[in-house]
């Protein structure tokens, strides 16, 4: 009688443990959709100080004196005035420097740049400036340096040079300076040395190493963080920047092509919106304008997608229709969108593809996607949306064309513009969804449930948000991961998906969490920064069904705060699994491949970990590896694999399918 007991003990014990694994099946042998090559993409926003101050590599703050205080961000002394009658249509101000009178008094100017100018020891960099002598006396000197005006050596020049302005016309001079020292917080100084005066315009301090050396370019750090995701779309320049407060301040891509130094000044939206943290020097120089956009999106290998005013204003801070364009007035919004189709794609014979050309580029830049309009609603976004997508049908068919399903992610707003843009027939609908954790927690089937015959989705802006935690920690990463098994899942629905906002400075943000955060030297990549990027790496090719106990694994009840997709890498004949333990308990997990042939077996198995000590530890400036995903080899046995998943991990499984 005890043995029959302890047989039956056993068995119950037994089929007790094997009842507690979790065994996803995946369906191994038939695919399902095709993986869009724009799936996981980066969104980027003039937010944060993210582009003059940030991306852009731009050392001088108001280069051009063009700021509403014209001298904002400059400190002059001795006999200094400042002029309107400068050699540039859009940007006519500028510096004289004039003798001061007296031997040993000095005249000039010094800039602060954006939260001081990162300087790095040995590093090079270009100076210059447009300027003509002024005067009777022939040619002036000028002595540029570069300082830390806080230094307690003897003395606070950290590099400097003289340069000769030799002409009484306006001409570009260059320089070069090397750095003896790093300081994160220098300046740039300038002195008058001659009795002959000097006009000043456009004063320029770029490190020469920037990104693909680019003279005009962009930061080496941020922009290798961005091409290291290996992103397939990116979308610019916002984002609310687009619509701006009012129709003054929209972002004009116009004005953001053609010769630098002739772009005008632009304000930057952001600089209102947040009172707790405000900046009044936050402009746009248009320095990082289209062309470094399409450009930019080039050489990280990623779709270029535009958006573009519709012709409201930010819709949130403009309640009266006075303050938007009439949809009869429409025209010239509509034309600037046919313009920068032409100005992406167009022949140099044209005239915006010849303006393309002359800044650099006579290859097309072969522009697919447009988007019109940004987190616009109601029924005054789609009366207005509608000529644009007859008109961009009527000439250019091919390029696909995104409409907005407004600020939130499910509400009436929502409701009414889905409908609406099936009636347009928008190729995409841009999605946005700031949300707290437990939405994120019960976001794992949200695609699943959406027409298969489009509009095709777009997730344009998410972040998941902790509550009173508004900060990169790495449980607000780690759920993040796990929705993300839902667009996978259907990406037959889901074309395009982009974190926002990407940028932020430590010292100027107004916004977070962000993907990535900087100084004026180093950049720090975030846990949901290394959650995007494992997903753009591992995308495969083609989705592949995987359920537990029949279902897709979305977090449900019963499944253990699991969320898990799969796919299939045909270049690699590589089989990836997602998964995500979103709960507080180790997971026994199983993973049986379905359909394979009695010769066919898993080999090459690798493993990526995404973990952290605490749901509440995050990487910073002063810690930037503290959550680093973690590649090691596993290996199935025939075709299976099991292993047990740790607590708030995000982890990915590769197998490559081979013979016995």
């Amino acid at each position: 009688m005890k043995k029959k007991l302890f047989v039956v003990l056993f068995l119950f014990t037994g089929m007790s443990l094997e009842a507690q694994i979790n065994e996803l099946v995946i369906r191994a042998k038939k695919t399902g959709a095709e993986i869009q090559p724009t799936m996981y993409g980066l969104f980027f926003e003039d937010i944060n100080y993210a582009a003059d101050g940030g991306l852009y590599a731009e050392l001088v703050k108001n280069r051009s004196f063009e700021f509403p205080q014209n001298l904002m961000g400059w400190k002059t002394f001795g006999n200094v005035t400042l002029k309107d009658d400068g050699p540039f249509g859009r940007n006519p101000h500028y510096v004289r420097l004039s003798d001061p009178g007296h031997e040993h008094k000095r005249t000039g100017l010094q800039n602060e740049g954006f939260f001081g100018m990162g300087i790095k020891k040995g590093e090079k960099y270009r100076f210059s400036v447009w300027a003509r002598s002024s005067g009777r006396g022939g040619a002036a000197t000028i002595l540029v340096e570069l300082i830390d005006p806080k230094s307690r050596n003897d003395r606070q020049a950290l590099a400097g040079k003289e340069l000769i302005v030799d002409a009484g016309e306006w001409k570009k001079y260059e320089l070069i300076l090397e750095s003896e020292t790093t300081e994160p917080k220098a300046e740039l100084r300038i002195f008058l040395k001659s009795k002959t005066g000097a006009d000043l315009e456009h004063i320029s301090l770029f490190p020469v190493d920037t990104w693909n050396g680019h003279a005009n370019g962009l930061r080496k750090d941020l922009a290798q963080a961005l091409a290291d995701i290996r992103p397939g779309v990116f979308r610019f320049p916002g984002g609310c920047i687009v619509e701006g407060t009012d129709l003054e301040t929209r972002y004009d891509w116009k004005k953001s092509v053609g010769p630098v130094e002739n772009r005008p000044l632009n304000e930057n939206r952001w600089h209102y919106t947040f009172q707790h943290r405000y900046f009044p020097d936050y402009y746009q120089s248009y320095g990082l304008g289209f062309y470094e956009y399409f450009l930019l999106a080039e050489e990280i290998g990623a779709a270029p997608l535009p958006v573009l005013s519709c012709g409201l204003a930010c819709q949130f801070q403009n309640s009266d229709s006075s303050a938007h364009v009439a949809v009869c007035n429409l025209d010239s919004y509509i034309q600037d969108a046919l313009d920068l189709i032409e100005f992406a794609n167009g022949d140099i014979s044209t005239e915006w593809g010849r303006l393309r050309a002359e800044m650099g580029h006579p290859a097309p830049f072969n522009l697919r996607f447009l988007a019109i309009g940004n987190e616009q609603w109601g029924p005054e976004y789609t009366e207005r949306l509608a000529p644009f997508v007859t008109a961009i049908r009527n000439a250019y068919p091919d390029v696909k064309i995104v409409g907005s399903s407004g600020p939130n992610s499910e509400g009436a707003q929502f409701d009414y513009l889905w409908p609406e843009m099936k009636k347009l027939k928008a190729d995409l609908v841009d999605e946005h969804f700031y949300r707290p954790e437990e939405w994120f927690l019960k976001q794992g089937a949200r695609y699943d449930r959406y027409d298969r015959k489009g509009p095709k989705v777009f997730a344009g802006e998410y972040a998941c948000h902790g509550r009173g935690k508004k900060w990169n920690h790495f449980n607000a990463a780690l759920l993040e991961a796990a929705f993300m098994t839902g667009l996978e899942r259907n990406a037959d629905v889901v074309h395009m998906a982009t974190y926002a906002p990407l940028f932020a400075h430590v010292e100027g943000w107004q916004w977070r969490p962000d993907m990535i955060w900087f100084d004026n030297l180093d950049c720090v990549r975030t846990a949901s920064y290394y959650v995007q990027q494992l997903y753009a790496h591992n995308k495969g090719t083609h989705t592949l069904t995987l359920t537990m106990n029949g279902q897709n694994v979305t977090g449900a009840e019963g499944q253990n705060g699991l969320f898990a997709s799969a796919v299939l890498d045909r270049n690699s004949n590589c089989y990836i699994v997602k998964i995500a333990n979103t709960s507080g308990k180790t997971q026994p997990v199983k993973l049986t491949f379905a359909g394979l042939k009695k010769n066919e077996s898993l080999s090459g198995g690798t493993r990526i970990i995404l973990k952290a000590a605490g749901p509440e530890q995050e990487n910073t400036i002063e810690s930037p590896n503290l959550i680093k995903p973690e590649e090691s080899a596993v290996s199935a046995e025939g075709q299976q694999f099991e292993t047990e998943l740790e607590p708030h991990t995000f982890a990915v499984y590769k197998f490559t399918k081979g013979a016995k």
